[in-house]
């Protein structure tokens, strides 16, 4: 059974990233998204070394918002690159789409 609050929707988006990273050093490369829910996303292909905690900065499509970084995929297995993101309350959601509502129609 799937242990998450609510329902994701898979995809892959191009973003851009940046922050600073663990070793105090500021990053910013490109990424991609996987999937995407109300609270947050999963995104791939990221290179820098981050932190569970750490705060960095998404933008899609000239919007951007600031996330917690919630996991981090280890080295060595499938999950290797990939961040799981949690949006802080007061920021925009960026995906100009509705999980929520996705999920609906995807279950209705």
């Amino acid at each position: 059974m799937d242990r998450r609050r609510e329902s994701r929707i898979e995809m892959a988006l191009p973003v851009r990233i940046w922050g600073v990273d663990s070793y105090s050093r500021p990053f910013m490369h490109l990424a991609s998204v996987r999937n995407i829910s109300s609270l947050g996303a999963v995104l791939q292909n990221v290179r820098a070394k981050i932190k569970p905690g750490e705060m960095v900065d998404v933008q899609y499509e000239g919007q951007k918002a600031q996330f917690r970084v919630v996991w981090v995929g280890r080295i060595g297995t499938l999950e290797a690159g990939a961040v799981g993101l949690e949006r802080l309350p007061e920021e925009p959601h960026i995906w100009n789409l509705d999980p929520a509502r996705c999920g609906e129609v995807a279950n209705g």
